[in-house]
């Protein structure tokens, strides 16, 4: 079952917000100082293409890495977050026009959510 809704995800706007997360990956590698957010980036660019049979999770860690993470995120969000959502959210509501999409366009709006938040996050697999 995670095959077939990975597929049908992977047409429904995996693909191309995969490569979206990962462009945005390769323009914060074109620095030193954006490695981190790379990392980050392409780490959930794959998690984009196919989200089933995963799941995002918060990622233990003391106070020096939740505050790390937060600044992270504040510098990701204002710098290319704002534009992942958004392309999240035009593909949540396509896939939304449709009944079978309507599971999809779920996925696309939690991973809009994660578009701002990506520092602190970990990709485990479901059991």
């Amino acid at each position: 079952m995670r095959l077939i809704g990975n597929i049908i995800w992977f047409v429904l706007g995996g693909f191309i917000m995969g490569l979206a997360w990962w462009f945005a990956a390769l323009l914060a590698a074109v620095t030193i100082i954006g490695i981190p957010w790379a990392i980050a980036a392409f780490r959930i660019g794959s998690f984009s293409f196919w989200p089933f049979g995963r799941e995002i999770v918060e990622r233990r860690s003391g106070p020096v890495g939740a505050a790390g993470a937060a600044l992270g995120n504040l510098i990701w969000a204002l710098l290319a977050g704002w534009w992942l959502a958004l392309g999240h959210l035009v593909s949540a509501m396509l896939c939304a026009v449709t009944i079978i999409g309507i599971p999809f366009a779920f996925q696309h709006l939690k991973l809009a959510v994660l578009s701002f938040f990506p520092f602190g996050k970990e990709i485990v697999t479901r059991r």
